[in-house]
């Protein structure tokens, strides 16, 4: 009895020790093998530090590889303590150099960290500031790379690229829809110290930062350009309370310009009100878009073929009663008999009232729908709105009337430009969009290319023909005739919408548009021009945002490579009119011939001889009636 008992407990106790032997090896293979990165990092932290390295931010081209935002290097304050020995010397030496707070320096310097970043003041300092720094040759005090993001052109697509925080963060804008690309992941030096924070003399690892991907836009600088000089002429000469442009392709949704006043420097967005840096007037602005919106219940009629743009006939006495309420035509005593193409070039509103009566509300409705108006486009940029329509069972015959000449509705720029391009391309409503893609800078690859998005077929081709001639028209011999620009084809729509406060109209402040596309045979641009209360002017959009609209075309024609064209509609001038006349081809002649050639002309002669070698403005260019004409000798 007493061996068995001695046997047991043996027993016994070789199964404890083999069980505690086994737990030990199974604790061993886990801290060893399953638990070995996550301990060999805590314990490499006790001895190993890093100093950060930024990395770029990804820069922002426009579509022709020309820099838009870009990156500074500067550098930042870093601060390791348990290196730093005299410490109330050290704060007052960088706080004199900062100009900053000494307790508040003292407080960096005395940190229980392994490494402390001096926030704000110590962060992207400029040249002479870092080089005080670095002359005081003080051990754990540091100086590491940090980028600055700029912008080389200032205010210039300021809301569209918005701006970055100064961890280079994207706060608004182009900057913060797409961050995640542009961000790039940070390098580092590390090296070792020991227990009380002293640098080891063992050899240092490079970690290369990765910079973020580049972006490129849809934007041509060069029109980008010709649209901020537009801008700040009209903030000139009429003092508006807003003002914007908006260009973009037809065919394919790409937003080519795009700005608005007021502006505001990108790199100094500090000194900006927030409701001046965050509202993005194309995407964000609603209003009544006025007498641009008849394009849409124009393209509907003619769609629905509830009317004939030639034959059928309006005769406007200068108002029109509907439900009680009376709607006038801006012309008083009206424009008499006319048929519907007078009815467009015009701008009549008692004649788009009678094109909304024909059409009913529930197909105006519709198509309004269909060309995209009541909800947002969907363009890649931030704080876009929907705007505002009238619900279907609350549409009588006074706001069916009202809606078909663009009042009493609510609309943004963006939907505007949409909505006419479909109209005029062909029919096709395409999805709007600024960015073209987004590269890796390192191996100039493409991780992401945008394709246009065709979101549906609004109208038929053979209407968006007749559109186009009508819009045509307009700008030929109607009221968009200050658009006009001799040998090239150009259509479009004025608009003057009253503003409204209160749920009432403002006497004297309206909005005043211009939508306009060339060539109007084949359009590649469309521009859109909304001026918001201009000071000391005739209250009209063909006044004020017509010539401002031909000033962006005319730019256009040599940036976009737009051609003439001789068969376009001739102009009809009125005697407020400039008008403009083809030159005729005198080299060649003889000086007596080329005077009666030129008859009506100044002339101007270079050079000795009989006959003429060269002439300018060339044969087929136009210049104003009565203008100069040069003339070479031989």
């Amino acid at each position: 009895m007493f061996f068995h008992d001695i046997h047991v407990r043996i027993r016994f106790f070789f199964l404890m020790v083999l069980f505690i032997f086994i737990v030990i090896i199974c604790r061993v293979f886990y801290i060893q093998v399953i638990e070995y990165d996550k301990i060999h990092e805590l314990a490499d932290s006790l001895w190993s530090r890093e100093l950060p390295i930024g990395a770029d931010r990804g820069e922002i081209y426009d579509r022709n590889g020309k820099v838009l935002a870009t990156n500074l290097t500067t550098t930042s304050l870093v601060l390791i303590p348990n290196q730093i020995l005299d410490k109330e010397d050290t704060a007052r030496k960088l706080s004199e150099i900062l100009q900053s707070d000494y307790e508040d320096m003292l407080s960096h310097v005395s940190k229980k960290t392994s490494i402390e970043r001096v926030h704000p003041e110590g962060r992207q300092l400029s040249y002479d500031i870092a080089s005080q720094i670095d002359d005081l040759h003080i051990d754990g005090v540091y100086l590491v790379k940090e980028s600055k993001r700029y912008y080389p052109y200032q205010e210039l697509l300021s809301h569209t690229l918005g701006y970055v925080g100064i961890d280079n963060q994207g706060l608004s804008g182009l900057e913060l829809t797409y961050d995640s690309y542009l961000t790039g992941r940070n390098g580092a030096i590390k090296y070792f110290s020991d227990g009380k924070g002293k640098r080891l003399e063992v050899s240092e690892v490079y970690e290369k930062p990765q910079n973020g991907m580049n972006l490129y836009l849809t934007i041509d600088l060069d029109l980008q350009l010709a649209v901020e000089r537009e801008l700040d002429n009209a903030v000139a000469r009429y003092n508006p309370e807003h003002a914007l442009i908006l260009a973009m392709n037809p065919k394919t949704g790409e937003v080519l310009a795009l700005a608005s006043r007021p502006g505001f420097d990108s790199n100094q967005y500090k000194n900006y009100h927030q409701e001046v840096i965050n509202r993005n007037l194309p995407v964000w602005m609603t209003y009544e878009p006025g007498s641009t919106f008849k394009i849409v219940t124009l393209s509907a009629s003619l769609n629905e073929h509830t009317v004939n743009l030639f034959e059928d006939q309006y005769f406007d006495s200068g108002a029109v009663h509907v439900e009680g309420a009376t709607i006038h035509c801006w012309k008083h005593g009206g424009h008499g008999a006319q048929n519907i193409l007078n009815v467009v070039e015009n701008s009549c509103n008692p004649g788009f009232v009678y094109l909304g009566q024909k059409l009913g509300k529930e197909r105006l409705m519709q198509y309004i729908q269909n060309f995209g108006f009541g909800k947002k486009t969907g363009i890649d940029l931030n704080g876009e709105a929907s705007g505002i329509l009238f619900s279907l069972d609350k549409m009588g015959p006074v706001e069916l009337a009202t809606t078909s000449f663009g009042q009493g509705i609510s609309v943004t720029p963006i939907q505007q430009v949409s909505a006419v391009s479909a109209a005029i391309n062909g029919g096709n409503l395409f999805q709007p969009y600024i960015l073209d893609s987004i590269v890796e800078p390192e191996t100039n690859s493409t991780i992401l290319h945008m394709e246009p998005i065709l979101k549906r077929r609004v109208i038929e081709e053979e209407t968006s023909k007749l559109v186009r001639f009508a819009l045509e028209s307009v700008v030929a011999h109607g009221s968009g005739r200050n658009a006009y620009i001799e040998s090239f084809r150009v259509g479009g729509k004025t608009g003057t919408a009253q503003k409204v406060e209160n749920g009432h109209y403002m006497a004297g402040n309206y909005i005043l548009s211009f939508i306009g596309f060339m060539p109007a045979n084949d359009p590649e641009l469309v521009v859109y021009v909304a001026i918001d209360h201009p000071l000391n002017t005739v209250q009209y959009g063909g006044t004020v945002a017509a010539p401002i609209a031909k000033s962006v075309f005319e730019s256009a024609i040599s940036i976009l490579e737009i051609q003439p064209s001789e068969k376009g509609m001739e102009k009809e001038y009125n005697h407020l009119d400039q008008k403009y006349v083809k030159v005729p081809n005198v080299v060649g002649f003889q000086i007596e011939e080329a005077k009666k050639t030129l008859k009506g002309f100044q002339v101007e002669y270079t050079g000795v001889g009989e006959r003429i070698l060269y002439q300018s403005p060339s044969e087929g260019e136009y210049v104003k009636e009565g203008g100069t004409i040069k003339v070479y000798l031989g």
